[in-house]
């Protein structure tokens, strides 16, 4: 009787093992970034193994092409597509290129989101802004106005030339430049996300017009490339470089003086918050007009009639604080 009892007791325990290992990987969320080794991203990714932790039935995968583009991140969705993942969280490289192999994700009933860097509504079920675009379009432009109190010449160091988000912040912009008195954009330059081609084209901008004040780069790359070249140019401090960016890889910038201000959302909230909602929409949630849907301890997330969200307001980082958030992000 008692090795029948340690029978059932031993196959009770197997059982629960074998039922443990199944549910933690009961769902597959993929996160997939623009490029790997990017911090901003790396960042974002923490937060998605944070929720998927929180949720404990959730398996994140981290993935992405190592350069910026769609043909790249093509191949990563069909790759993820053969794997059968439940969801695809995606920062795109091209609003409209990756379309046709998210809309065959969607067919076979995978969970499809947008954040970061949006897809077209047709290639995503919804899309999550890190804030409002009109918020960050005027938050870039007025970093750099509120040290140029003469006015002056600006330029633009954006990402790839086809980024939905940069493009988009770019284009809210120059909507409220003429609030900005005095503050001249000169020129919109594109670094691909690559470090060393970003800090190429932050060197041409300051040959080409001797008269900058400013770059404004609304990419975490190129901010980072941009203030390099100023410091090594001997303009820190002339130049102000500004834009979003990390506060980890850009303390020292501030530090130097070749970056007075910046701004950036918490990449971690961010993808923290993907990764809620895509375990949302897998768990039964609908993405329509009017819906609000689950970002765990960030709340909720209300769609617009393009069925958008935002996450957060833009947060100022200068000498005063970027210290102390350098050691988080």
């Amino acid at each position: 009787m008692k090795i029948w009892k340690a029978l059932l007791v031993a196959a009770a325990v197997s059982t629960a093992l074998v039922a443990n290992v199944a549910n933690a990987a009961d769902k597959k969320i993929a996160l997939v970034v623009k490029a790997l080794g990017i911090g901003f991203f790396e960042a974002a990714n923490k937060g998605a193994q944070e929720a998927a932790k929180e949720l404990g039935d959730v398996e994140v995968i981290y993935t992405g092409p190592t350069t910026t583009t769609a043909e790249a991140q093509i191949e990563v969705i069909n790759s993820l597509i053969a794997q059968k993942v439940d969801a695809i969280a995606v920062s795109a490289n091209d609003t409209d290129a990756l379309v046709p192999a998210l809309k065959k994700a969607m067919d076979r009933g995978i969970k499809v989101i947008s954040w970061d860097s949006g897809v077209a509504p047709e290639g995503r079920m919804m899309h999550l802004n890190p804030s409002s675009n009109p918020l960050i379009g005027n938050m870039i432009i007025k970093l750099a106005a509120d040290h140029l109190p003469d006015g002056g010449d600006v330029a633009v160091l954006s990402a790839s030339a086809t980024a939905t988000n940069q493009n988009t912040w770019i284009a809210e912009m120059n909507k409220v430049l003429p609030n900005y008195k005095g503050i001249n954009v000169v020129a919109t330059v594109y670094g691909d996300d690559l470090a060393d081609k970003s800090y190429r084209e932050a060197q041409g901008l300051m040959q080409s017009y001797p008269n900058l004040k400013a770059i404004i780069a609304p990419t975490s790359v190129g901010i980072v490339a941009a203030a390099q070249a100023v410091t090594d140019a001997g303009k820190a401090g002339q130049i102000n470089v500004t834009g979003l960016g990390l506060p980890s890889e850009m303390a020292g910038h501030v530090k130097s003086g070749a970056s007075k201000s910046f701004a950036i959302w918490n990449p971690i909230d961010l993808g923290y918050s993907a990764t809620m909602i895509a375990n949302d929409l897998i768990e039964g949630a609908e993405a329509k007009p009017g819906a609000e849907l689950k970002m765990g301890r960030m709340g909720t997330v209300k769609l617009d009639d393009k069925n958008e969200g935002a996450m957060a307001d833009p947060f100022v980082y200068d000498a005063s604080n970027v210290e102390e958030f350098a050691k988080i992000f």
